[in-house]
């Protein structure tokens, strides 16, 4: 299955307005389960700090999905959004500065190189670190570039089917993957290893995770790849089994799961 053309072809269809461009961030929002977990651990963070200055590092932007949710947070924070490719940073520049959110700036730029010393209160790394060789050296540079005290958010698959790699003859559906999933405690050592002090792991895409994953993103995915034609069929589609998805979302964000096919990883300088 190929994802990658995919998500250009939603990112081409909804970058045409800022309007298309914000349904298309309520619909990741709603639909991606790791979109739930990652706003759950953000809001508690900034319980407390949306009247305080803030500096944040969105690192592996994307969409930019994720830096828009947290501009709206406060105008207070200072967002600076990286990623290695060029059109989606040029992309998500226009959009921003149409909606007049000020305190962004998205910027080319490669985790393995970027460092900026003591700069940052906030990293957070969505879906990133499977994509990366050097996956020390990223986690050096992310502790370096935290304030004392600072906190790192990441969230990546797990060893435990992550990918939808569930054997040693299956590959990653994404084919950008470099791993196809961390181990809790591996990942928790290469953070201690770079240097924070504190590490908490749990694991997200539990048992009702993972059922709404397959209804809300890989059944339809597999139809998209077969025919384009499938994208008239999708709201029919949804119409049904999104009631279904969002109950279960809620179940595996708000439960404990001994495993899972994610991870959220929370680390502090």
């Amino acid at each position: 299955m190929q994802y990658d053309p995919i998500k250009r072809v939603l990112g081409d269809v909804f970058n045409k307005t800022p309007f298309l461009r914000r349904i298309f961030y309520n619909m990741l929002d709603l639909l991606l389960l790791r979109a739930w977990h990652v706003h759950k651990e953000l809001r508690e963070w900034a319980a407390n700090r949306k009247t305080e200055e803030q500096h944040i590092l969105d690192a592996g932007s994307g969409f930019g999905q994720y830096t828009y949710w947290l501009s709206s947070q406060s105008s207070k924070w200072s967002i600076l959004a990286v990623d290695v490719k060029e059109e989606q940073i040029s992309d998500s520049n226009r959009f921003f500065r149409a909606i007049g959110r000020q305190n962004v700036l998205f910027r080319i730029g490669d985790l393995v190189k970027y460092r900026e010393e003591n700069t940052y209160d906030l990293i957070l790394s969505v879906d990133v670190m499977e994509h990366i060789l050097e996956d020390v050296e990223v986690f050096r540079n992310f502790q370096a570039s935290l304030v004392p005290g600072g906190m790192l958010v990441i969230s990546t698959p797990s060893d435990q089917g992550g990918s939808d790699v569930h054997g040693d003859d299956e590959t990653s559906f994404i084919e950008e993957h470099v791993r196809d999933g961390y181990n809790i405690r591996e990942i928790q050592d290469k953070l201690f290893s770079a240097g924070f002090s504190k590490v908490e792991a749990r694991y997200s895409y539990g048992k009702p995770g993972q059922i709404s994953w397959r209804l809300s993103m890989k059944y339809p995915l597999l139809m998209l790849n077969t025919s384009k034609a499938f994208f008239i069929l999708l709201p029919f589609y949804y119409l049904i089994t999104f009631p279904i998805s969002l109950v279960l979302n809620w179940f595996d964000v708000n439960g404990k799961h001994a495993s899972g096919t994610g991870l959220i990883v929370k680390a502090w300088k």
